[in-house]
């Protein structure tokens, strides 16, 4: 059995030093001016658009397995496909 404590595991920050660091991007891009009202939802469909993307690109388009990775329902996977207007293949 593989342990989760590898030194790949110990050196990767982890995605929320990425979010950070796209965040700070974001808020010194608006200069002072306030964000949008909407910024959890802003933030969250990009997110989950960009992982979305990712893990079909990882599964080679294929739904049932990007769906069990994500840990979704084939079904609710292809609504958020749809919603965010992300073309499969086939």
């Amino acid at each position: 059995m593989a342990s989760s404590n590898s030194q790949q595991d110990r050196d990767y920050p982890g995605l929320k030093a990425s979010i950070d660091e796209a965040l700070d991007e974001y808020f010194a891009s608006l200069e002072g001016e306030r964000p949008c009202g909407r910024l959890y939802y802003v933030v969250q469909a990009e997110v989950e658009q960009a992982l979305l993307e990712r893990i079909l690109t990882e599964t080679g388009g294929n739904q049932r397995r990007a769906a069990e990775l994500l840990g979704l329902n084939r079904n609710t996977l292809r609504k958020k496909l749809e919603e965010h207007r992300i073309r499969t293949r086939g």
